[in-house]
């Protein structure tokens, strides 16, 4: 097998975190928990002889620490980017992961907005490959990219 490149590499840990903030919130357990769970089970590991894809765990933990460092800011840029019948809370509980994954790169790190929007729209199909979520993912995270990094645009 071919050595992943660092875009795979990260392209995977932001499905895995994805994963992470679903299971943190799913289970009450703590992102120390978590986080090392994915890091030791996750990663490049062998899952019903099918092998999973190798991670950035860097790139990984810098998306958790964000996402959950950032979260009341990053809910409240989803909020005003949802029709407000819609609040965060009332959103499939795996794009409200999602959401918080994306929302914390585009606050705390320094990915261009438009990977940020595409790499999570991405992750958003490997959910849901129907595609309608795809495009809502798209629609919220570029009202969040704006709000988060006005300059970029």
């Amino acid at each position: 097998m071919n050595a992943p490149d660092k875009k795979q590499m990260k392209s995977a840990a932001r499905l895995f975190a994805v994963q992470a903030l679903f299971q943190m919130e799913s289970s009450g357990q703590t992102v120390e928990k978590i986080v090392r769970e994915f890091e030791t089970h996750r990663f490049g590991e062998v899952f019903d002889d099918v092998e999973m894809a190798e991670g950035d765990p860097a790139h990984f933990r810098k998306v958790i620490d964000a996402a959950v460092n950032w979260q009341a800011k990053i809910d409240q840029m989803t909020d005003r980017a949802l029709v407000a019948k819609w609040p965060i809370d009332r959103i499939d509980p795996v794009l409200r992961a999602l959401f918080r994954a994306a929302g914390g790169e585009l606050v705390d790190l320094d990915t261009p907005p438009k990977v940020v929007i595409n790499e999570y729209v991405d992750v958003a199909k490997a959910f849901f490959p129907e595609g309608k979520e795809s495009k809502f993912v798209n629609a919220v995270l570029d009202h969040m990219a704006r709000e988060a990094k006005p300059a970029a645009f």
